[in-house]
């Protein structure tokens, strides 16, 4: 089976998993929450040199193991792929390695594992999400790779699997993604940062007049940067701080902070010159999974 024939399947059984689960094609995908609705065992503890388990109904399950020691974007994506694992009938599987080039080479993955690999993209980022991720950022088609780091943040995954994604989607030509994947995702952080050196492994979430109404979904550490001239911070909730910039061209930018629990949300206000009312959006506190399921987050 070539990547092709994976994506179209793949494709298929990702829209069949939205209807069933009841998931809203527009937004952030819960993919936690989506293992629960499909009654699939979720459970999280630290693995070394482990991704996650599926273990089919024939073995006890539907169940999965995550690793809890991968951050959130990189747990949601193993939680969507392990999904795809059980939404296309396979057998228990297990990821024993963290980087999938080490288990099997320069593109000779196991037929299961390709499905697989393919519904996760395809489950987190669905189309109309992504439209709509790339109407309020660029107005339609992505003309920098900065532009594909945001739709990233506002879909919860990583910016490689993101630009792979688009080409998929016929959103972006192969050869731009090309270039595109050859760029660290560090760079592109402090470019829409100001130049700042960031936290360590810091995400930036960039916060514009098309932020008003949206939730961003962060964990501790990630930084919102105000895209906005001569905006401030008038409400930040508790979990969330001013942060000062030492880039070349400082923003004004507020840091997350493990004052916010897991799973909680809390109400941002920017004050926005010459506009009397201020911009709201919400931020939730999303963070990678421990334990079993019934102390997850809802």
């Amino acid at each position: 089976m070539n990547w092709a024939l994976a994506h179209r399947i793949a494709s298929i059984a990702a829209v069949q998993a939205h209807r069933d689960l009841g998931i809203d094609r527009t937004q952030y995908v819960h993919v936690h929450r989506a293992l629960g609705a499909a009654d699939v065992i979720g459970m999280a503890q630290p693995m070394p040199r482990l991704f996650g388990v599926y273990l089919s109904p024939a073995d006890k399950g539907p169940a999965v193991l995550l690793n809890a020691s991968l951050n959130a974007i990189t747990q949601r994506h193993t939680a969507a792929h392990e999904l795809g694992h059980h939404r296309l009938g396979h057998r228990t599987a297990a990821d024993e390695e963290l980087d999938p080039a080490l288990r099997w080479g320069n593109g000779s993955w196991p037929e299961e594992e390709k499905t697989a690999e393919a519904f996760a993209a395809w489950f987190l980022m669905p189309l109309p999400a992504v439209r709509a991720a790339l109407k309020r950022i660029c107005g339609g088609r992505p003309s920098r790779p900065e532009h594909v780091y945001r739709v990233a943040r506002e879909l919860g995954t990583s910016y490689a699997g993101t630009v792979r994604h688009l080409v998929n989607l016929r959103l972006l030509d192969a050869g731009r993604a090309g270039q595109w994947s050859r760029i660290p995702p560090a760079g592109l952080r402090s470019s829409l940062a100001g130049g700042a050196s960031l936290p360590a492994h810091a995400q930036v979430h960039v916060i514009t007049a098309a932020s008003a109404g949206q939730t961003v979904y962060a964990d501790a550490g990630d930084v919102l940067m105000l895209h906005l001239e001569n905006a401030v911070f008038d409400v930040l909730p508790k979990g969330l701080e001013p942060w000062t910039s030492d880039g070349a061209q400082p923003l004004t930018s507020a840091v997350v902070t493990d004052e916010l629990p897991p799973g909680e949300q809390g109400l941002v206000e920017v004050t926005v010159p010459p506009h009397s009312r201020p911009l709201r959006l919400t931020v939730v506190r999303e963070a990678p999974r421990a334990g079993v399921d019934e102390t997850w987050p809802a």
